[in-house]
């Protein structure tokens, strides 16, 4: 008799793995074509941020490549990179490089650039900084990142792409130097990858074409 119980607890138990296995896949299967539209959305909107939409004329969230530069990019990972385009020619790009020395661990960007080599703008895409201290690289904190709009390999020079604290043009917020310190060097970076690399950036296959 307990051996035939035994058996059925274990038979009902399967079952209930069974449902709720393929309750869990059923509803993965109708819920992630709304997820990933809602996840694009949201990316359009960051990358639409920096550029505006009368600026290109491309499927900007189709037309990318993924990049590789651990010393630029801050990441031995793959890099997505975002190609502008306006009548097939290059407008801009939008990458998305680390900077790996944030306060709390790695600060991940979208950095756009203008083909001539001036930022389009910067903005964080996320990052583990202290709330209410480091967290001001957020434009939803403060304006602090918006600076980095218009500025280039020459505009600060090299020694201006630091912090004020370190000679640099770059504000920072007292007792929070650490994680300003970490985006500045991040971008100057980006844009040097930028500059040692425009043009094949824009003749590198899509990997999805």
């Amino acid at each position: 008799m307990l051996e035939a119980r035994i058996i059925r607890v274990a038979a009902i138990l399967t079952l209930f793995a069974i449902l709720g296995s393929g309750l869990v896949t059923f509803t993965y299967q109708i819920t992630a074509p709304h997820i990933a539209a809602n996840e694009r959305a949201t990316l359009l909107r960051t990358l639409n941020a920096l550029i505006s939409q009368d600026q290109y004329d491309n499927d900007l969230f189709n037309d990318f490549i993924w990049v590789q530069n651990e010393d630029l990019l801050g990441t031995n990972q793959p890099v997505t990179l975002y190609r502008a385009r306006q009548a097939e020619q290059p407008v801009a790009v939008l990458l998305t490089p680390v900077a790996p020395d944030g306060y709390n661990g790695a600060i991940r960007l979208l950095v756009g650039i203008n083909y001539n080599g001036t930022l389009l703008g910067v903005r964080v895409i996320s990052h583990q900084e202290t709330p209410g201290l480091g967290d001001y690289i957020e434009t939803r904190r403060s304006n602090w990142i918006l600076d980095f709009k218009g500025r280039s390999l020459t505009n600060p020079s090299e020694s201006g792409w630091r912090v004020k604290r370190d000679g640099g043009v770059f504000d920072q917020v007292t007792g929070a130097t650490i994680t300003p310190r970490a985006v500045v060097k991040a971008v100057h970076k980006a844009l040097l990858f930028y500059q040692q690399q425009r043009n094949a950036l824009f003749n590198k296959d899509n990997p999805s074409s």
